[in-house]
């Protein structure tokens, strides 16, 4: 899979994964998506581990599959390095918009594409969805 588009559809592909209320519930099918050094740094400026992650992601927001979802667009991605795959996007969760950019690598055939770093961003209300602000 040396293949840029290829690489990127499959980082995409994880992504939109992350995003699945059922996914997000599970710790066992979230864990087959992230990195075992994963890290994130959440919306809110919080810190989060692999452990920490996996143990949380049930009770965080887009984990019920009757509730709000995330809406992803924008979807952007761009291989840094071989097995390195940077994603951009922008995303709302109810009245939330957020940006976010995340790092996805492949070590090895086997363990296939995980989740390596994360990080969003709150976007304010009064900031259009060009970034720039309305006032």
């Amino acid at each position: 899979m040396d293949d840029e588009p290829e690489q990127v559809r499959a980082a995409i592909a994880g992504e939109l994964r992350l995003m699945d209320p059922e996914v997000r519930a599970s710790r066992d099918r979230a864990a087959e998506l992230l990195d075992a050094e994963f890290v994130e740094v959440g919306a809110r400026g919080r810190r989060y581990t692999y452990e920490q992650a996996l143990g949380g992601l049930p009770d965080r927001p887009g984990a019920v599959r009757n509730g709000p979802r995330y809406e992803p667009y924008g979807m952007t991605g761009v291989v840094l390095a071989l097995g390195l795959v940077q994603l951009t996007f922008e995303a709302r969760l109810g009245d939330r918009r957020s940006r976010h950019s995340s790092l996805w690598r492949r070590r090895d055939e086997e363990s296939g594409w995980r989740l390596y770093y994360h990080q969003a961003t709150l976007v304010p209300p009064d900031v259009a969805q060009d970034g720039l602000a309305s006032r």
